[in-house]
């Protein structure tokens, strides 16, 4: 039986009974009170004039009806009779306890919120009437604020968007096409024909927390009020919190809707959430309640029990041993990052990659770990180029790092303001390393914007301009488009960022590109001719022989292929983005395919998302 809330007035009395005749009360009666003056008799009352009484059936009516203004004492009724004949049994209109009603005992054995849900008391609404929302546009960005119109997906059919966002269950291979998906994720929308709004806000808070992006998400779910919470959307909240460690942001639906889950996790979040409503006692009982009945790992206990500590009640410590513990979930990760636990290394190496970006949202994260897994957060489209700046600038102004730590720090400081340009761009070249990574070119690109254009540094352009445009600094990275060389990896990456063209690009110039590329099975040239295709730079002919040299079917059908062509003809921009998403799902760029690229690019600049598609083709040329 389900265990709830906060003790009946009645059954408090009940039990709180015994304990006012415990010892002899105190007299506390002035001496004139304990010996009253004798008081005159009272006159006997006049007799009651018998009034007629109503009959049922032929059968005078049992209640007597007093005259002359008197008040009967009411009369005391015989023990009523149960069916079997044992007094006390309640029969006929008596009062009647629901069957499985929990007795005295159970009850003291109960919590608060416990007895609230068995007593029928537990709230449905914590919000005001007037405050209440509706559950329509449900998302974080309005139209005004570079998300998409509201009605994108209303009119489209809820099995399409649905298998669209079922899809979108892990990272994307395009920094880009992430920024991109994230912000149709996040726009204020109208859910699409026949599908749950509520049910519509989950899944997309679900692909939201499967890209990384725990804090949007978040922001997400609390658009839509507790009381309106379903199962699926409960879920998606849950990760949510955990994913950006805010653990006590889930309370208000966990003690409005507890009904929702069952699970060991969510019973030590009740626990939790009671400690932090001062209702200690009954958070440790109830933790120990899941301890014993086995309902969750004792790692996992003993970190709620830490935490619903915390709140300033805890009577004991509380020991966190991990000996045994084989796996890092996210509830373990969480906890032990907003306690200050250390986690072990080798726990920490075998989690997966979307529990590790946690660490970039989680403030409690100690700076050093946020700033080991900023690379990738970069890289991936999690974390903007300022954003990474940021975090590298508080390490070099720590005291708390020796300056050895501070090494890469220290680099794009002197990216910034070293005294010569050489000197900045050999900073820029360290970070980078022999690598090339990505997430370093996006935390240099604000640095490299600031390089004088000069044919001094030609050699170095390919990777300036990389830099420059991962950040989408399209306008400072063309300026180097009067001294990089035709058919270079640099001039390749501007014939693709260049926001408008009067002329197609020229094949020699591609030919070129193609005789000094070194990727695996010419695939950065494969990138550049969908790109250059997929943007209308170079003309049906010269696309089919370029197919036909690469040994690339670049115009191939498939239902995907098929489902955002048709979505970029009806103009539907939010549609194409979600369908783009779906095309670029992977961890690595060794996972897309120049058809794809060729379709997503055509679609979005098809659809008025020139910008995005231009990026995402310049950034398949860079990593591919």
């Amino acid at each position: 039986m389900k265990r709830i809330g906060v003790f009946l007035s009645g059954a408090a009395l009940a039990l709180t009974s015994s304990m006012a005749l415990a010892g002899d009360p105190e007299d506390l009666l002035p001496p004139a009170f304990r010996n009253p003056p004798p008081q005159p008799a009272p006159t006997a009352a006049p007799a009651p004039t018998p009034t007629p009484r109503a009959t049922v059936g032929g059968t005078p009516a049992a209640t007597p009806v007093p005259s002359g203004g008197g008040v009967s004492a009411p009369s005391v009724p015989s023990a009523p009779q149960g069916a079997s004949g044992e007094a006390g049994a309640p029969s006929g209109g008596g009062f009647r306890l629901p069957e499985g009603f929990p007795t005295l005992e159970e009850l003291e054995s109960m919590e608060s919120d416990e007895i609230n849900e068995v007593l029928g008391l537990r709230p449905r609404f914590d919000i005001p009437p007037a405050a209440r929302r509706e559950v329509e546009r449900v998302g974080v960005l309005s139209s005004a604020e570079g998300g998409f119109p509201y009605g994108s997906l209303e009119g489209q059919p809820g099995r399409l968007v649905e298998a669209s966002l079922r899809a979108l269950d892990g990272p994307m291979v395009s920094r880009w096409g992430h920024i991109l998906v994230r912000r149709a994720l996040a726009s204020r929308l109208n859910a699409p024909q026949g599908m749950n709004p509520v049910t519509f806000a989950a899944m997309r808070a679900q692909a939201l927390g499967a890209m990384g992006e725990g804090a949007v998400a978040r922001a997400l779910v609390q658009d839509v009020d507790g009381n309106n919470y379903n199962r699926s959307l409960t879920d998606a909240a849950f990760d949510s919190y955990l994913a950006t460690g805010d653990i006590l942001g889930m309370c208000p639906v966990a003690r409005l809707r507890s009904d929702l889950r069952e699970d060991g996790d969510w019973e030590m979040l009740q626990g939790v959430c009671l400690a932090y409503v001062g209702e200690a006692r009954s958070a440790d009982r109830r933790l120990g309640r899941t301890l014993g009945d086995g309902e969750a790992a004792e790692i996992d206990v003993r970190l709620a029990q830490r935490y619903a500590g915390a709140a300033g009640e805890g009577g004991r410590a509380v020991n966190i041993e991990w000996d045994g513990v084989e796996e890092l979930t996210p509830w373990r990760f969480a906890l032990a990052r907003a306690l200050g636990v250390e986690i072990p290394e080798s726990l920490l190496e075998d989690a997966p990659a979307r529990l590790r970006l946690n660490d970039v949202l989680i403030p409690a994260t100690p700076l050093d770990q946020r700033i080991g897994v900023a690379d990738l957060a970069g890289a991936r489209g999690i974390l903007s180029s300022s954003a990474m700046v940021d975090l590298y600038s508080q390490l070099w102004a720590s005291d708390a790092f020796e300056q050895g730590e501070k090494a890469d720090a220290a680099l794009l400081r002197d990216a910034f303001a070293a005294g010569g340009i050489a000197a900045r761009i050999a900073a820029m070249r360290s970070l980078w390393g022999e690598d090339a990574l990505y997430g370093r070119k996006v935390l240099t690109a604000y640095a490299a914007a600031r390089i004088p254009v000069s044919e001094a540094y030609v050699d170095d352009a390919s990777g300036l301009i990389a830099s420059m445009l991962s950040a989408g600094l399209d306008r400072n990275a063309l300026q180097w488009g009067s001294v990089v060389p035709e058919g270079s990896e640099a001039w390749a990456m501007l014939a693709l960022a260049q926001p408008e063209r009067s002329e197609n690009v020229s094949t020699g110039a591609i030919d070129s590109f193609a005789g000094d590329d070194a990727s695996a099975d010419s695939r950065k040239t494969a990138f550049l001719v969908a790109g250059l295709a997929g943007l209308g730079r170079i003309d049906a002919q010269d696309f089919a022989a370029f197919g036909e040299d690469l040994g690339v079917d670049y115009t191939r059908d498939s239902a995907w292929s098929q489902a955002i062509t048709r979505a970029a003809a009806v103009d539907n921009p939010a549609l194409v983005a979600l369908l783009a998403g779906v095309g670029m799902r992977g961890s690595s760029w060794e996972q897309m395919t120049p058809r794809h690229l060729y379709y997503i690019v055509s679609s979005l600049n098809r659809v008025g998302l020139s910008a995005e598609a231009r990026m995402i083709a310049v950034e398949a040329v860079t990593r591919g």
